[in-house]
């Protein structure tokens, strides 16, 4: 059993929303006894709370890991049965019949601000207290500001224009009269950076319980909230990047210091495939900064399971019966894996021809990312990847990739049914050391600084990558397949090189992780090259030749029809002619 701070007893806890439980029965309903309100062990519970709702309240079509989402990239295809097996997510996939009375748009938005709600609950009663009778005060503050901006920052990239719940006091009325525009997105960022650096400067260096962010998890967010502020998109009528900001990059290569990594004991993991393993031994380790604590066997009939991905399983007949075969990686994603000679990827032309397992070299990464035919899913050999339904519930719609990096393997005590759906233990990691030494390379070489460090930061994960081979050391052996990876070499490189690089090498390093659409908003590239993807597509996933992506309305989701009807007239409807 994990101990975590995600103990069973949290399904039981209190709502945010409601304290009925501690109120003193002789008192008129919804008067709190303020000597109850303020006892440690209360505060603690309502603390707890918020942790766990990051948990329990998302779900297999809602999952906070974003991978419903994702879909919308290049990475990744909708998977499933066929385009009406969620047809609302095939909607987002080909960016064309986005209602916005579609349940999709509204689940998350309501999921995030209830998360956001139990924050600011524990905040209120925090506010009413002091460090002499409570030591903790500044640093569970902190905290629960840290959960408060996480919750921001996943509404702000799918939606933009959100209302700002930041003042944990706030009124009746003032709820009521919030707005969705009071801010430009500029300003929105800010207000989310303000939270993370408040956290920052009250966390510890380590926390005692490893699901409680500490300051290298605020470092990180900072520095990840200022990469997205950079890119402005301040113009009200277009979601295009109008510039980027130097000194929100030097705050990104302020907060990515490795120094402040390092000092808290973070590092890269030694294989890139142990960030996605669910044995105990493996999780929480060098490299998850933060995470959301899974567990399994803690005293429940099916634990606090990660249910969130029970729609991602391929339905292997007699062991994963159920599986529904969602979230596929797409041909483009494989291709992107190809190597030459020298063992570097092809930049400019990787999708020229489709990746041959038999003939072409390829980065390692791609057998720890993608479960490829003729090779066995998640390298159990009882079960090798082919060319039928088993591995496409679509018949080969959506192809017979399956992604690895949320899926365990199905003979271990590690795949757990629970009711329809499987769902496993294993950690979310939210901020990874690796997407932190990207973001890094990235703000460098949009500065044009330390050159050589972009250059390292790319080589030190290549040299990761080749070096990744504990679970496919014996793949060029027994399947055939040719791997090869190198680092580039040092010199001759200018500045735009560099991040053409980086931007490459975060796709690989980051696959199938449910970065890449917001990755290609922040660019301001995602109409240029999903409207190229799709047309490329279209022979290996038929579903694209109705795609089109259109510019100043597909990088965000529409604010949801009955969230605006609530409003009062308060909030807008992002532009795009919803």
């Amino acid at each position: 059993m994990k101990a975590k701070i995600y103990a069973a007893a949290l399904l039981s806890l209190l709502m945010a929303t409601s304290c009925n439980d501690f109120l003193d029965e002789q008192k008129p309903q919804g008067v709190l006894d303020e000597e109850q309100v303020l006892n440690p062990a209360y505060i603690d519970n309502l603390i707890i709370s918020a942790y766990a709702i990051w948990i329990t309240s998302e779900d297999i079509n809602s999952s906070f890991s974003m991978w419903n989402y994702d879909v919308r990239s290049d990475d990744a295809y909708k998977g499933g049965s066929g385009p009406d097996d969620g047809g609302v997510f095939h909607n987002l996939e080909i960016s064309q019949g986005i209602q916005t009375e579609a349940w999709n748009i509204s689940d998350m938005w309501q999921r995030l601000y209830n998360c956001i709600s139990r924050a600011n609950t524990a905040l209120q009663v925090l506010d009413m207290m002091d460090a002499s009778s409570y030591p903790l005060l500044e640093t569970r503050k902190a905290e629960m500001r840290f959960l408060r901006a996480h919750g921001h920052f996943l509404l702000k990239r799918l939606y933009k224009n959100i209302p700002f719940i930041i003042d944990e006091n706030l009124s009746q009325d003032g709820y009521n009269n919030l707005k969705n525009n009071t801010y430009t997105n500029d300003e929105g960022w800010q207000l989310i950076i303000d939270d993370f650096e408040f956290a920052y400067n009250n966390l510890p260096v380590k926390q005692a319980s490893v699901g409680r962010p500490s300051q290298a998890a605020a470092a990180a967010y900072l520095a990840k909230t200022y990469l997205y502020k950079a890119y402005r998109q301040d113009n009200p009528e277009s979601h295009q990047v109008t510039s980027i900001n130097q000194e929100d990059l030097n705050m990104v290569v302020k907060y990515s210091d490795p120094t402040i990594y390092t000092a808290a004991g973070f590092h890269l993991d030694t294989d890139l495939h142990n960030n996605f393993r669910p044995e105990p031994q493996y999780e929480n380790g060098p490299e998850s900064i933060w995470a959301m604590q899974y567990s399994f066997n803690d005293g429940t009939p099916e634990g606090n399971c990660n249910w969130s991905y029970g729609l991602i399983l391929p339905a292997i007949p007699g062991v994963t019966d159920g599986g529904c075969d969602f979230y596929k990686p797409t041909q483009n994603l494989v291709n992107a894996f190809k190597t030459d000679e020298n063992g570097l990827p092809y930049l400019d032309d990787f999708n020229s021809k489709d990746y041959d397992m038999a003939n072409d070299y390829a980065d390692p990464r791609l057998f720890l990312t993608v479960g490829m035919p003729g090779t066995p899913y998640m390298f159990n050999k009882n079960y090798i990847i082919d060319h039928t339904a088993t591995w496409s519930r679509s018949n080969g719609t959506y192809g017979y990739y399956i992604t690895l990096k949320q899926n365990v393997d199905p003979d271990t005590e590690y795949n757990i049914r629970g009711g329809l759906w499987w769902g496993n233990p294993m950690n979310l990691i939210v901020l990874r050391y690796a997407d932190i030494m990207l973001m890094r390379a990235e703000a460098l070489a949009q500065l044009g600084q330390n050159l050589p460090e972009v250059l390292e930061i790319i080589n030190s994960l290549r040299t990761r990558a080749n070096q990744s081979l504990a679970m496919i050391s014996d793949y060029e052996r027994e399947y055939g397949v040719r791997m090869k990876v190198k680092t580039y070499q040092p010199g001759g490189y200018s500045a735009m090189d560099l991040l053409k690089m980086v931007k490459f090498e975060r796709r690989l390093e980051m696959a199938m992780e449910s970065q890449r659409f917001f990755d290609l908003v922040r660019w301001g590239e995602a109409a240029q090259v999903l409207n190229k993807y799709y047309v490329e597509e279209t022979d290996d996933c038929p579903i694209y030749s109705a795609a089109s992506f259109t510019a100043d309305k597909n990088e965000y989701l529409p604010i949801p029809f009955s969230q605006i009807s609530a409003s009062n007239g308060n909030y807008v409807q992002n532009i795009g002619n919803w």
